[in-house]
């Protein structure tokens, strides 16, 4: 099987990871059989430092010609007083929009190697942390109408949050559907006390839960929703949410799985080409002294292999592989402990390659 993939390399860190991930890609093509051509475009810091543009047309153009795209973070102090218009993560909107990506799944789960790393008391993650968030990509208050004026000598500042019926349901769909190939259970995240949008979203939710009778459905407010998480992870195993709070609740279930290093994601839409990434940022503080953790890298590449190709034997080889490396002791600094041997970036690609089979 051939597939072209596009590969947007990213600001600061994300050009070491991506390239680890994209040799263990290699490696596992090579195992099974696969031709994977790999093409290099720019967007983010990189693309206004040779275009000017955070998202040149031609970028956006090989991405939409491709089988699926990898993707490096983008962003970093270097552009924070650039035109908010063209500013890197204003790229990475556009591009979700410009290839209709209107859906992020983004596993949170602890490796049983890495319990010891959450910051959970032992026995809150000794229940089991192993859920996915799905977020709405493409609408909400970041797609809205922002607006900043001067009234009455006063500043004032306006972003307005929509979200239409027929957007809701086809998240929806995704999440119930999600539900279905794991454990039966999903949880509707909302503001519906105090957001139209989110009474909207859960009229939508319980209308759809009726043609779910196999899922265990029930909705959740944003406040106990970011508490619970904490509290008890393990009761979740699927939570759908708009946008902004899908951002938000995200992240603080990354931190509770040990390391933001770990997690990958896949944001996909209509089609099979979906766009794939770790979760974590451009870390310009570590980039360029090949330290950074390159596994949710390389699991992106996996849930691309998954989900886009679906070469699922190809991607439980990677997944075992990650497994092995970690079994065995092997760590990147900000997984390290005790009794463990810590490797560089890219000695931890070139290890989970070498364990490909």
């Amino acid at each position: 099987m051939r597939k072209d993939i596009a590969v947007i390399e990213g600001d600061y860190s994300g050009p070491e990871v991506v390239r680890e991930a994209v040799k263990v890609m290699k490696r596992t093509a090579e195992v099974f059989g696969h031709q994977f051509s790999f093409t290099n475009v720019l967007m983010g810091g990189a693309a206004l430092d040779a275009t000017g543009n955070c998202l040149p047309q031609r970028t956006l153009d090989r991405c939409l010609a491709s089988d699926s795209v990898l993707l490096g973070a983008v962003g970093g102090p270097k552009w924070d007083d650039v035109d908010r218009n063209n500013r890197p993560e204003t790229g990475l909107l556009r591009l979700r929009k410009g290839m209709k990506l209107f859906s992020n799944l983004r596993p949170a789960r602890v490796f049983p190697q890495l319990a010891a790393a959450s910051s959970l008391k032992p026995e809150i993650v000794a229940e089991g942390i192993d859920f996915v968030i799905v977020r709405e990509l493409v609408g909400g208050i970041y797609f809205g109408v922002h607006e900043t004026v001067i009234e009455n000598g006063v500043e004032k500042a306006t972003d307005t949050m929509s979200y239409s019926e027929p957007e809701i349901e086809r998240i929806l769909r995704v999440a119930f559907e999600t539900a279905r190939k794991r454990r039966r259970g999903l949880v509707s995240v909302d503001k519906s006390n105090v957001l139209d949008c989110s009474r909207l979203w859960t009229k939508v939710f319980h209308r759809m839960a009726t043609d779910y009778p196999d899922v265990q459905a029930q909705d959740m407010l944003v406040d106990n929703a970011a508490m619970q998480i904490v509290r008890r992870p393990s009761q979740f195993d699927v939570i759908v949410t708009e946008n902004m709070f899908g951002d938000i609740l995200s992240d603080e279930a990354s931190m509770v799985t040990g390391s933001i290093g770990l997690i990958p994601s896949s944001s996909l839409g209509e089609t099979s080409c979906g766009l794939y990434e770790p979760i974590h940022g451009s870390a310009p503080d570590i980039a360029g002294k090949n330290v950074v953790n390159p596994i949710g890298a390389i699991l992106s590449g996996s849930m691309m292999m998954k989900y886009s190709f679906g070469m699922l034997e190809e991607s439980a080889a990677v997944d075992a592989a990650v497994n092995r490396a970690l079994d065995e002791g092997y760590r990147t600094g900000d997984i390290m402990s005790d009794g463990c041997k810590k490797l560089k970036t890219v000695e931890m690609g070139d290890l989970v390659a070498s364990y490909i089979s």
